[in-house]
């Protein structure tokens, strides 16, 4: 078995040491923008009853807790990287599956085009297969 010369061996530690800061400001930033979007999601409940029609309301407050969801998702990639040094696709694929469902939300409040809305559709179809397969491979 081939040893690593040292200097190799530094510049990997170097680049883990850079890999792991660039990973706990991810997380930090994450980390405010989920507390920023939770006190938003507790202003528009509160100003619910006051503001417009209840419908655009109620869709306003989902909008922006599945924007939570979707940053929560995305901080459990980072924890998880914290813990076993490697990225799980399966949290950045559950966020992808939040984010379609918050456009499909979008559909019945505006206009939409087939086409869009095709893609759409396809977009969660591969997305919730993706989840499945690898959902089999980790048990």
């Amino acid at each position: 078995m081939e040893t690593r010369p040292e200097w190799i061996t530094r510049i990997i530690a170097v680049l883990t040491s850079v890999t792991t800061v660039i990973y706990l400001v991810i997380a930090a930033i994450l980390v405010t923008l989920v507390g920023i979007s939770f006190f938003d999601v507790f202003q528009q409940l509160l100003s619910l009853p006051g503001q417009g029609t209840l419908t655009d309301g109620i869709l306003n407050v989902l909008h922006t807790l599945l924007l939570s969801i979707i940053i929560l998702e995305l901080l459990e990639t980072v924890v998880i990287y914290f813990r076993t040094h490697q990225v799980k696709v399966r949290p950045i694929l559950f966020a992808g599956l939040t984010a379609m469902i918050r456009r499909v939300l979008v559909f019945g409040v505006e206009s939409v085009e087939f086409l869009d809305l095709l893609t759409t559709v396809a977009v969660i179809a591969v997305l919730t297969a993706a989840i499945v397969l690898i959902g089999k491979e980790e048990g």
